[in-house]
Parts: C-alpha cells; sequence; structure tokens
C-alpha cells in the first residue's frame, strides 16, 4: 500500500480545523483583531460541518501512514464513525457561536480559539480512526491538544486541575496501550471489524481478559468511570465554560468510543459475555452511576454539580455497553447523543448565569427565573430530559438500557441495573431541578428563617431582567430543542443505532 492511498476526501475534515488553528496560535498579532477572529472561527466550524457532512457521504477509506507493514495508520466511514463524527461536528459548531460572546469575559481568547480549532480536527480523526493503532494516536493526541482548554485562565487551581486532567489522562492512556500490545498479538487483525476479529490466543485466554479489563480502566478513565474519575469534578470548575461543555459533552465520549471500539470491533462480545471481566465491569459502572449522581447531589456549586453529574451520566452509556445485549447497546448509543445535547445545554446555561450574574452556587440563584426566564427555560427542559422525564430524550434512552439490562442474563445484574438507574434518577431530580424551583419560586423572603436555616437573598433584591447576547442564547435554546425534538421523534436515531447493533451482536 502506497501512503495516501483511498479517500483523499477524509483528512480534510482533520486537518482544516487542525491548520486553522494552528494559524491562530502562531500569528498571534494578525488574529487580534477580534472581528477578523470570530469571522475565521465561524467559517472554519461552518466548513468543517459540510466536510465532515462530505466525507461521510463518499465514505471509503484513507491509508495515511505505513508505520510498519503490519500497523498502518487508516481512517475509515462506518456506522459509528458517522454517529460520533456528526454529534463532535454540530456540538463543536454550537459551542463555538456560544464562545463568540462567553470568550469576551476571558482573556487570551485567541489561544482559547486555536487550541479549541485543533482538538476539534483531532476528535474527528479519532472518530474515522478505523484501526487500534490510529484510534490510539489520536486518542494520545486529543489529550495534549485539549490539556490548554483546562489550563486556558492559568490560576493556580488551573494549572493543578490541568495537571490532574493530564495525570489521568495518560496514566489511563498508559494502561490501556499494555492491553493493547497483547491484542496486537492476540488477534487475527488489528482492523475494527463488527462483531470482533478471531481470537488466536489457545490456552492464554486468562491473559486476554486481563488485558481487556487493563483498556477497559485504561480508556474508562477519560469516560469518567470510578476510580480514574477524579479528573472531572476538578477541571470543570476552572475551565470557561465552552470548554466544561465539550468536556462533559463530548470529550468524555472519546473514552466511551475507545471502548466499544475494542469491545464490539476487535475481541468480540462473544469473547467477554459470562466472564469476571464483565461483571466487574458492570460493577464499576453502576458505582459510579450512584456515586456521581450522589456526589452531585451534595454538591454546592453548580458547574462541579454538573461535573459529578458527568461522572455519573457517562458511565450510563458504560453500562449499556457492558450488557452486551442488543437494546442496551442501542440505550447507550442514544444516551451518548442525548447527553452529549442535554449537558452542553447545562454547562452554557451555567456560563450565562455566572457572566450576567457572577453566582456560581445554587443557593446565590434564588430568584433567577424572573431575571433571565428564557435561560432557566432551557435550562429546566435540559434538566428534564437527563431526569429521563417523558417525552424527553433522556427517557428513551434509559428505557432502552432498562430494558437491555432486564433481557441480557446477567443474574442479579439484570435487575440490579435498572434499579440503580431509576434511584440515580431519583437524585438527578434532586440536584438539578431545586434551580428551577428556587428560580420560579422563590418562595418566603430572603433573610428569614425557614425550618431552621436563613434564606439566601440570591438574586431577589435585584430588579429588572438580565439579559444576555443571543450568540449565547441561540445554541442554548438549539440544544434545548434537540433534547425534546429527540424525545419526541427519536425513531430515525434509533433505526440507525438498530443497525449499527445488529452488526456487533
Amino acid at each position: 500500500m502506497d501512503v495516501m492511498e483511498g479517500n483523499v476526501g477524509l483528512l480534510f475534515p482533520v486537518v482544516l480545523p487542525v491548520a486553522a488553528g494552528v494559524s491562530v496560535l502562531l500569528h498571534k498579532g494578525f488574529w487580534r483583531n477580534r472581528g477578523r477572529l470570530m469571522a475565521m472561527v465561524l467559517g472554519t466550524l461552518l466548513l468543517e460541518a459540510g466536510l465532515v457532512f462530505l466525507a461521510l457521504s463518499g465514505g471509503g477509506s484513507l491509508l495515511l501512514w505505513q508505520l510498519t507493514k503490519e500497523v498502518p495508520l487508516v481512517l475509515a466511514v462506518d456506522g459509528v464513525s458517522r454517529l460520533f463524527a456528526l454529534l463532535t461536528a454540530a456540538v463543536w459548531l454550537l459551542v463555538g457561536i456560544y464562545s463568540v460572546s462567553y470568550m469576551k469575559h476571558e482573556r487570551e481568547e485567541h489561544r482559547f480559539f486555536g487550541f479549541y480549532l485543533i482538538v476539534l480536527g483531532v476528535l474527528i480523526g479519532l472518530d474515522f480512526s478505523a484501526n487500534l493503532v490510529t484510534m490510539y494516536i489520536f486518542y494520545e493526541l486529543m489529550t495534549l491538544t485539549s490539556l490548554p482548554l483546562v489550563l486556558h485562565e492559568r490560576t493556580k487551581e488551573a494549572v493543578a486541575a490541568g495537571l490532574k486532567y493530564l495525570f489521568y489522562s495518560v496514566a489511563g492512556a498508559f494502561l490501556a496501550l499494555f492491553g493493547i500490545f497483547f491484542l496486537l498479538e492476540a488477534c487475527g487483525s488489528q482492523v475494527f471489524t463488527p462483531g470482533g476479529v478471531t481470537v488466536g490466543a489457545p490456552g492464554q485466554e486468562g491473559l486476554l481478559l486481563a488485558a481487556v479489563f487493563c483498556i477497559l480502566a485504561g480508556f474508562g478513565a477519560k469516560a469518567g468511570m470510578f476510580p480514574l474519575h477524579g479528573w472531572l469534578p476538578t477541571a470543570h470548575p476552572v475551565a470557561p465554560a465552552p470548554a466544561s461543555a465539550v468536556l462533559s459533552g463530548v470529550i468524555t465520549k472519546s473514552g466511551v468510543l475507545a471502548v466499544l471500539r475494542v469491545v464490539y470491533y476487535v475481541v468480540g462480545p462473544q469473547i467477554l459475555r459470562g466472564t469476571w471481566v464483565q461483571h466487574v465491569w458492570i460493577l464499576l459502572t453502576l458505582v459510579t452511576v450512584f456515586m456521581g449522581s450522589m456526589l452531585a447531589y451534595k454538591e454546592p456549586v453548580l458547574k462541579k454539580r454538573l461535573a459529578y453529574s458527568t461522572v455519573s451520566q457517562v458511565s450510563y452509556v458504560l453500562f449499556g455497553l457492558s450488557m452486551l445485549q442488543p437494546q442496551a447497546f442501542v440505550g447507550a448509543l442514544a444516551h451518548v447523543v442525548f447527553h452529549s445535547l442535554i449537558k452542553n445545554a447545562l454547562f452554557l446555561c451555567a456560563g450565562g448565569i455566572i457572566v450576567a450574574t457572577g453566582s456560581t452556587r445554587v443557593a446565590q440563584m434564588r430568584g433567577l427565573g424572573e431575571k433571565m426566564p428564557l435561560l432557566l427555560g432551557c435550562y429546566t427542559v435540559a434538566s428534564l430530559a437527563l431526569v429521563g422525564i417523558p417525552p424527553m430524550s433522556g427517557f428513551v434512552s434509559k428505557w432502552y438500557l432498562s430494558l437491555g439490562a432486564l433481557a441480557s442474563g446477567t443474574g442479579t445484574w439484570a435487575w440490579m441495573g435498572p434499579v440503580v438507574l431509576l434511584v440515580s434518577a431519583l437524585l438527578t431530580a434532586g440536584y438539578l431541578l431545586p434551580l428551577t424551583i428556587q428560580g420560579f419560586f422563590p418562595g418566603a423572603e430572603a433573610g428569614k428563617e425557614e425550618n431552621g436555616e436563613k434564606i439566601p437573598e440570591g438574586l431577589t433584591g435585584q430588579t429588572g431582567k438580565i439579559r444576555i447576547s443571543a450568540w449565547m442564547m441561540v445554541p442554548v435554546f438549539v440544544l434545548a430543542l434537540g433534547a425534546l425534538w429527540f424525545g419526541c421523534f427519536p425513531g430515525a436515531l434509533i433505526a440507525m443505532l438498530e443497525k449499527i447493533a445488529s452488526g456487533v451482536l
């Protein structure tokens, strides 16, 4: 095979945003003109969305480089890459539009937008990866290029959070690499094949399972799975709201994508079904779901509360994948889409509130509904969707997850999973809806005592509405609308996901 053999159109969505981001970083003086910078960023994001669509329509594969005879770097398109690439491009565009106004309040915005564009290109490369080594290279690049988004503020807290993010991500990736080395020898091919490839490791079944578990735990770090979840609640509060949104809604899904590819496209679910790896994996996901919900329930700072929520909600996806069952698989991929829309909406709402009011704690936002009714309305829609109230989108994915668990034949886990998901849903209502209730129905006057506690004044003492830019409000509205739309009309998406599931299970 020659270098650059195949559909070159697959390369453009990877190279364009990376080149644009590098240009912003290298020519700071030229891009300090804000109008010029915003035009370039939005133009790149719009063009990128078109290039992704054309690449997915064209399909095929592309050989990037032949590292060795056995290790080529290849991009290709299949059902999973279509799902993740479309989601990434759409969310990146909406959050980028939001950032046009939000980043006015941040210093060195050209640096933020430079790395924001670079990470987009790397993520598309990750989505298009056709084999284990290509995926791993883009996975590591994604960690390194997204680190500056966490470090953006350059405060002591931001540096500490960035180092923690780097340590957890690299440690997890190295743990996964140990397993990948074994798989490259044990499997007949490293190419992603629906249903997995034939495993040729007679007498080494125990080592194979240990290798797969290392991969699950290592890539699970990016997805926030216990015990390597600690970076999420540390990184999110210190990063700008747009960075927190994409970290939670998209970048955590890179860990999900890596796990999905290994289990369903390399090893094969039949190898793991009924083994200790499956049972421990299920246990870790359910522990993470419950623990993340409980920590979010007890957290008073809004962005940190949403970060703990991400820890919990992304493990809904991992739980569905761990069932190794078609309906649960469909529920898991549906929750990838729904959680991305919902959590981006929630973090962007949090950013709008913080910019407009300076409040970071939920108790300080009492009476918010009178001041910012549209924003809080969007927050409420997204919150109801995350809880799983019909007809919101979260109900659809949790319905499939529960049905899949009950039909999985995994013994105790078959009923324990839905129970934990139900408890987590109740806790989700407990940590998201108080802001809505206190925002629209502040109740007793501030300063008085109620049930032995002094009621905080929040925003009730302020007069007049608080307005934020349409650049910030429109993406929030679109994301909230998406969370509702997919709950009311999920048919096309579910049909697409069922087609993917039929190929691997």
